[in-house]
């Protein structure tokens, strides 16, 4: 998806439905978009406030406004990246809100992408299970386990409107990384399954615009990974095929700062294919089919 044009509304509400309103924070980047986008849910008797980004501080100060005189009953964090959650922190210090949501989780990540290593300093009050609810004066939000992206990502559903925020597990701009040790493909395809099989009426992703028909949406993320696998089998026939000439291959026209994401994404579906003996790993980076 191409850029909107700018300006892009950083520090701004837009209101997309009677209890939601969302903020963009000015972290745009190949990996993020526009941005990380903030969702305020609940009215001036009580919020919750959803991703609340990156510790920046004009981001925060911008919340603080949108926030007033509100009470901030929950800060949730949908995963731990650091373009998620390091907000939490000072907007929980200026609200004296407990910050609750996903399993706070410092795994050292060879990833991609620096600013999306794991956010250390996160300390949650309380973690929240599948199925656990949060209740505000006007919303109930449920949080919707979907490992895949990390291990401790969840989604959260807001029960009165049928609306999902599904931070960077369906993104409304492009596919989600999938990035090992702590992301899994296995994992991931299992939470597209889930999520495919609920009846949420729209998707507010973290990053990009919102989805609208989100049953379609999910079914063609699982086709396209399965697209992705099959490709991979096919590189393989030729013999021995390192992850770069597969990244080649499989994504032309791919802007270069993206190629070693997309290795990530390519690693998490091979060690998905070895997990169901369909391929084995040979000396160093090459790949071969299964005996």
């Amino acid at each position: 998806m191409n850029m909107p044009p700018r300006p892009w509304p950083t520090g701004e509400t837009e209101r997309l439905e009677p209890l939601v309103r969302r903020m963009l924070a000015n972290n745009p980047s190949p990996f993020t978009f526009t941005g990380t986008q903030t969702y305020l849910v609940g009215d001036a008797r009580g919020l919750a406030v959803i991703d609340p980004g990156p510790d920046d501080a004009e981001h925060i100060e911008a919340l603080l406004g949108a926030i007033d005189d509100a009470p901030v009953l929950a800060i949730l964090c949908t995963h731990t990246h650091r373009d998620h959650s390091p907000g939490a922190a000072p907007l929980a210090a200026a609200t004296g809100a407990p910050i609750i949501g996903c399993a706070p989780l410092t795994l050292e990540d060879d990833g991609p992408r620096a600013d999306a290593a794991f956010d250390t300093s996160y300390a949650p009050d309380t973690v929240l299970a599948d199925g656990d609810l949060v209740r505000l004066p006007s919303a109930t939000l449920m949080a919707v386990a979907t490992p895949g992206h990390t291990s401790n990502h969840l989604c959260f559903s807001l029960v009165e409107s049928g609306a999902l925020f599904t931070g960077d597990h369906v993104m409304g701009w492009s596919t989600t990384v999938v990035s090992p040790p702590d992301g899994d493909m296995s994992d991931y395809m299992i939470s597209l399954d889930k999520l495919y099989e609920r009846a949420d009426r729209v998707y507010y992703p973290a990053h990009g615009p919102q989805i609208d028909k989100p049953q379609q949406m999910v079914r063609g993320m699982i086709g396209h990974r399965r697209m992705r696998e099959r490709q991979i089998l096919r590189a393989l026939e030729t013999g021995p095929v390192t992850i770069e000439i597969m990244v080649a291959q499989m994504y032309p026209g791919l802007d270069v700062r993206l190629h070693r994401a997309a290795g990530r994404s390519v690693l998490a579906h091979l060690i998905d294919l070895q997990r169901r003996g369909l391929v084995v790993q040979a000396e160093g980076d090459l790949w071969v089919p299964a005996p």
